[in-house]
């Protein structure tokens, strides 16, 4: 029987980490021939998850480039994946979520009539300016895809919604949960003694993420202004922040914590592996990112979304996380009452994780094998 090409392409870290272990689970499947196209997008935190995961890819774009815009980034991405789609001649092309990359990715199949399996198909925000430009992108990826691989009921119905037939729609969980378990030791140690020598057990350490475009300026500082509120009102409690590399974002946040340097750990961005141990140590987690509100609650952390909206409303309907947008006093509201009302952080530590249970690259690799057995 002749193998099943899967060609797989992604370019971003969020990408890499939930596409990695789909992506090793192939390569041992002597049913499948797997092709690994990376574009970049993100160079540096790319090449982190790959060799944490012992990923080599058979074709790498190399797109990165200083000040490029999303026009740039679609442009390369599209040329190089067409190019490589042209050589390969696979019998599918993955993408996952929606990055420029996804969505470009999905189109240079689409154009060589090369069905398109969609990972993590389904979220919607309904506000197409935000995320930007991810609402759009991944809305724009389910009109040419084949096979969508959805997380969650809700991101089920989300596509029926929408007009795509039931028998393309495969609810699977989140392949994010099952790296997040093959990763996660009680015993790790960081690389960073600043993190070594915090007392989380003793301390209600919050890890604080923050970076999406639609937070920069004042949405920011009020959140920052919340964090300091916070340390002055708890003893108990201290903050990490890993800082993304946008200067604007390094400088608001040294000029709002490095008065409070004892209780404001301000550090770099960790790679996988130290950033979902650190998830695993803190006590609660406030961010404005997708992929740990998927994360968080498999390791029994709550989570507070800095967003005044989510494409993941099944966490919010589950208990795992609560919407609680970018005002100051609403964020330091709802934090106070999960740092000292130990009834209400219970009830969210310990609900149920809607996205899954570990085996979602198991159903996805069944059902390729089902499906593109069907078309030989």
């Amino acid at each position: 029987m002749n193998k099943i090409k899967v060609m797989s392409v992604f370019g971003t870290r969020p990408e890499a980490i939930k596409m990695a272990p789909l992506v090793k689970m192939l390569e041992k499947d002597e049913r499948f021939e797997s092709i690994v196209c990376v574009t970049a997008q993100h160079r540096e935190m790319l090449d982190s998850v790959l060799e944490i995961f012992d990923i080599v890819p058979q074709y790498d774009l190399n797109i990165m480039a200083h000040g490029q815009t999303i026009v740039d980034i679609s442009n390369k991405v599209l040329k190089g994946v067409d190019e490589v789609i042209k050589k390969c001649k696979p019998s599918i092309v993955l993408v996952h979520g929606d990055t420029s990359t996804t969505l470009n990715g999905a189109l240079a199949a689409f154009y060589n009539q090369v069905p398109v399996g969609h990972v993590e198909a389904g979220l919607r925000s309904y506000d197409i300016y935000s995320p930007f430009p991810e609402e759009a992108n991944r809305k724009l990826t389910g009109v040419i895809t084949n096979l969508h691989f959805a997380p969650t009921e809700t991101n089920k119905k989300n596509l029926l919604d929408e007009g795509i037939k039931e028998e393309n729609i495969f609810k699977t969980g989140n392949t994010v949960i099952d790296a997040l378990l093959n990763v996660v030791h009680e015993n790790y140690v960081f690389e960073d003694d600043k993190l070594n020598n915090i007392d989380f057990d003793n301390k209600k350490v919050i890890l604080l993420t923050t970076h999406r475009r639609e937070n920069w300026g004042k949405p920011m500082e009020n959140i920052f202004e919340a964090m300091v509120t916070l340390v002055k009102e708890n003893n108990d409690v201290e903050i990490i922040f890993p800082m993304h590399k946008n200067p604007t974002i390094r400088e608001l946040a040294h000029r709002c914590f490095d008065k409070y340097i004892d209780r404001v750990h301000l550090i770099e961005q960790l790679e996988y592996i130290e950033f979902t141990n650190l998830m695993a140590k803190v006590y609660l987690i406030m961010t404005d990112s997708g992929g740990i509100q998927e994360e968080a609650p498999a390791l029994g952390k709550p989570v507070m979304v800095l967003r005044t909206e989510t494409e993941r409303p099944e966490a919010v309907e589950a208990g795992t996380v609560k919407l609680v947008g970018v005002d100051k006093d609403e964020i330091i509201n709802l934090a106070n009452e999960l740092i000292n009302n130990n009834e209400d952080y219970d009830n969210m530590a310990q609900a149920s994780n809607p996205y899954g249970d570990g085996k979602a690259c198991e159903r996805i690799i069944e059902i390729l094998y089902n499906t593109l057995r069907e078309d030989d």
